[in-house]
């Protein structure tokens, strides 16, 4: 159980990291300048596809996490 537990944390990691970031560059997020940081971006393709398997692993993890606690 502790070695499934430490694979999907580890897919969990790579899945984040995949991921593309909302905010063009880390000048930006301090300064300010992006404006549309929060606005209605739609997923598609491959992005719909990572995100989607992040939230499925979220949920296999919190279940697994929860079953080894008891």
């Amino acid at each position: 159980m502790k070695i499934l537990l430490i694979i999907v944390s580890i897919l969990i990691i790579a899945l984040v990291l995949l991921q593309s970031g909302k905010a063009e560059s880390a000048s930006s997020i301090i300064t300010g300048g992006n404006d549309d940081l929060f606005a209605n971006r739609k997923e598609r393709g491959g992005e719909l596809f990572i995100s989607r398997l992040t939230l499925g692993l979220g949920i296999v993890f919190f279940i697994i996490c929860m079953f080894y606690g008891f």
